[in-house]
This record gives structure tokens, sequence and C-alpha cells, in this order.
């Protein structure tokens, strides 16, 4: 059911291939269309004010300078020299006029404007004015003008000389390169767009040939790959994870099916001593069979239990759902317990050199793990076992020896798995049930820890356990008696 219409039967409605409107190849053309069309425009737009201001700024100085040569014209006093001057030196776009101190137009380089200045503005010696005028009539020419007069000194007089320089080349040339601009932008635009929808629609192949490849695959084909592409782009690391993912997925589905396998293989023994118990002490009308058999059912309805607990104890610790209770642990005491308990069941030698140790961890996981490398030890011993507790920089580190033969290297990894026996001498009739290590790994996994199979010096069988060790006063207050959740089991070492 999907009541709220947001389960995956909804999304899968909604999001069949094919079916969207705008996918990721439209929407990265369109977002790349966009981008450029607003940078387009903000550049455009600067690039025309900056050209506006340059051909404004030249025109001035144009201006100035061409003030600046008619007054040097006149620093001896000659006047009329100036007034040749720029009658010379006159060109289109530009009137120069030499203005009397009364106002009225003593020279101008056009014989049109000798009538009438072409501004009104009387600066002082060597004081610069500007305006802008819109056409000059006298002149005939309605273009738009800026206007630079400058004060010159002659004798005790002041001249003005005004340079008016027209503007309309500046216009002209800014509205030719907008013009050109606005031309070429849908250019670019077509163009940007058909790039990226090319490029996203190779890359997009790619992700589609993955998806294809990756549709295929089920339970049944977990053994099929996505083919790599050798661009050396984040398509390859796509696939590389997505196969890297199926890896671990196979692996995990072999794993799960042999532990199924094996869980359903030692459960049909004791499930099978109790069927035929029961039906032997049904059909026993006297009822004798029931005290005769009540022993055999009550070990085989322990097997199971044991065994069931360990599946539901490794089920957690698979998942990250292994609750370890942490609070500070004398780790000495944990070992001593365990110790004293194989004592009073073991019929072999059992040492122990333990030093004080104190490390935050859960005290009751921590001795099943020390409960089930001591017996593992105890069956495989031949007359002796000894424990040594003792500390490293950083660690708490505990050995087990026992005088049997040692793991064999080949096997080192593989008894930490699930219903692993190695030969003969370690069958259901020796009491293992092939969990306790397994167990155990996950347990120390889940505080941080190591555990490995490894020889003694002295040639002789031994399992290693390290621990994290660090002063509990270090332990933050509010961690000490809570639970938290196990970091993830780490692979082999």
């Amino acid at each position: 059911m999907d009541p709220d219409g947001t389960g995956p039967r909804r999304l899968r409605a909604r999001y069949r291939p094919g079916r969207t409107r705008w996918g990721v190849r439209k929407r990265a053309t369109a977002s790349a269309v966009v981008v450029v069309a607003g940078a387009l425009l903000v550049a455009g737009s600067l690039l025309l004010i900056l050209l506006q201001t340059y051909l404004s700024a030249s025109t001035e100085t144009a201006a100035r300078r061409k003030a600046d040569d008619v007054i040097a014209q006149m620093a001896d006093g000659d006047v009329e020299e100036a007034a040749e001057y720029i009658m010379n030196t006159a060109h289109a776009g530009q009137y120069v006029q030499i203005l009397t101190p009364a106002g009225t137009v003593f020279a101008s380089s056009a014989a049109a404007g000798a009538a009438q200045p072409v501004t009104a503005l009387r600066p002082s010696a060597g004081e610069i004015l500007t305006q802008k005028a819109s056409g000059l009539p006298d002149l005939r020419d309605s273009d738009h003008f800026l206007v630079v007069a400058k004060g010159a000194p002659v004798g005790r007089d002041t001249y003005t000389v005004a340079v008016a320089s027209t503007v309309q080349v500046q216009a002209e040339t800014v509205s030719t390169v907008a013009w050109f601009m606005l031309g070429l932008m849908p250019v670019l635009l077509v163009a940007v767009g058909l790039l990226v929808w090319e490029l996203v629609g190779r890359s997009l192949r790619q992700v589609q040939r993955i998806r294809r490849q990756v549709a295929r695959i089920n339970v049944h084909r977990l053994s099929g790959r996505v083919d790599v592409p050798p661009t050396a782009d984040e398509i390859t690391a796509l696939a590389v994870t997505m196969n890297s993912m199926l890896d671990r997925l196979q692996a995990s589905e072999q794993e799960q099916r042999r532990f199924v396998s094996d869980a359903s293989h030692e459960l049909r023994s004791p499930l099978a001593t109790l069927s035929a118990a029961v039906e032997v002490a049904s059909a026993d009308p006297t009822g004798a069979s029931w005290n005769e058999l009540k022993d055999v059912l009550a070990g085989e309805t322990a097997r199971m239990r044991y065994l069931v607990e360990n599946l539901l104890t490794l089920a957690k610790s698979d998942d990250g759902g292994l609750r370890i209770d942490v609070t500070d642990v004398d780790l000495d005491h944990v070992v001593q317990d365990e110790i004293r308990r194989l004592r009073a069941t073991s019929a072999h030698r059992i040492e122990a050199d333990l030093k004080p140790v104190r490390i935050t961890g859960d005290p009751m996981r921590l001795g099943q793990v020390l409960r089930n490398v001591l017996d593992n030890a105890d069956r495989h011993a031949g007359s002796r076992i000894r424990v040594t507790l003792d500390t490293r920089p950083g660690e708490a580190f505990l050995a087990v020896d026992n005088d049997g033969d040692p793991v064999p290297e080949g096997d080192r990894r593989r008894i930490f798995g699930r219903f692993v026996r190695l030969d003969e001498s370690r069958a259901r009739g020796s009491g293992g049930s092939g969990l306790g290590l397994a167990i155990a790994e996950g347990i120390v996994a889940a505080h941080h820890g190591t555990i490995c199979a490894t020889v003694s010096p002295a040639g002789e069988c031994r399992f290693e356990l390290a621990l994290p060790w660090a002063d509990p006063v270090e332990l933050p207050e509010g961690e000490r008696g809570r639970s938290r959740s196990p970091s993830p089991k780490p692979g082999p070492p």
C-alpha cells in the first residue's frame, strides 16, 4: 500500500526512463545558454561603457591639446600668428575659435563660425572649462559637441581659446559595436548550445549504457559487470565504483547463501534428533521413553538455543546493530573471571600472567569474546593453556597460547568465518559450532580492536587480541555507561 503516494511504486511511475520532460541534457544545455547569455550581456554592457568612457576621454584630451597648442602660439602676444595657425590646422569635426576679452570672435578655424562664439564660457587665465553642446547653428552642424575653453593671457588681457570637438563619431562607434555584439550573440549562444548538447550527450550515452548493463544484472546474474570507459573521468569513476559495489553485493550474496546453508545444516541435526525422540516417546504408551530421552531432548534443545543465539549475535554484528554498553572495564578482572570458570571445567593446566589494565568497553561482550577464545583453546590444547595480558603503546594486548598444533598459515583468516572447522578434531562432536571465533571477531571489531591467530615464540598455537587502551579519565563524562553502535567491521588485515 502507498497511502501518501510517496512510496517506491509512486516514484517509479514518476521517474520512468523516457518520461522526463527536461532531462540532464536539456537542463545542462539550457543552463549553459542562459549563463553564457548573461555573461555576454554583462561583459558587453561593461565593454560599451568602457568604450564610451575611453572615446570621451580621448576627445577631451585632443581638444585640450589643441587649445594648448593655440595658446603656445599666443605666448609672445602674437594673436595674429595664432589665428593663422588655427586656419592652417583646421580639420573636419573640430572647430577652434579665439575670443577677445570682450567675448567677440577674433579668429575662427571655419569662416562660417566667425560671427558667433561657440561657447559662452569665459575662463580665467590658465583655467579650463568644458561643456556639451547640441549642434552649432552658425556652423550649420547639428552634431553633438564637446567644448573645451581655456583662458590665455595676452599682456594684461585674457583671451579665450575654445575648441569644439564633435562626439558624433563616438556615438556611432559605440552604436556599431553594440549592434555587432547583438548580432554575434545569437550565433555564440547557438554554438554554445550545440557544443554543450553534444558533450553532455556523449557523457550520458556512457551513463545510459551503464544503466542498461546494471538493469540486466539481478540476483541470478550478479557476476555481470559494467564496461569501464577509457576516458579517465567521472564516468570512469562511476563505472569503477559500480563494479566495486557489484563485487561487494556478489560477495555478500555468496556469503549469505553459504551462511544459510551452513545454518540450516547445523540446525537439521538437533531437529532430527528431537523429531525422532518425540516419535519414539509418543509411540511408547507406558511413558517410560520420556524419562529415558529427557536428557537427550534437553541437550539438543540447549544446542539449538545456543546456535540460534549465536546466529542472532552474528546478524547484529553484520548490520551494525550489536549493542555495546561503554563503560570503564578492568580487563584483568574480566580475564581472571573467565580463567576461573575454565579451571573449574577443564582438565588442562592453565597459567596466567595478567597485568592490571583498564579500558573502555562492554564487560559482558568482552567476557563473551574471552570465553569463546578460551573454550577454543581448551578444545585443542594438549595439556597446557597460558594467558598473558599486557599493554603496548595505545592498546591492551592479550595472548592465549595452547600447546596444540598451530593453525596453518593459510587458514588463519578463514577460521574466523562462520561454521569453519579445519579438521575432524574440530567437528561437532568436540563441542564447537564453528561460530565462536566469528562472534569474537565481530565483538572485537565493535570495540575498534583486532583479533588474529598466529604462532607463539615457543611454536605453540596463539590467539592475539588488541584493544584500544587509554587512561579512563580521558573518556568524556557523558560517554560513561552509555550505549553506542559499533563502527563497521573492518576487513582482514
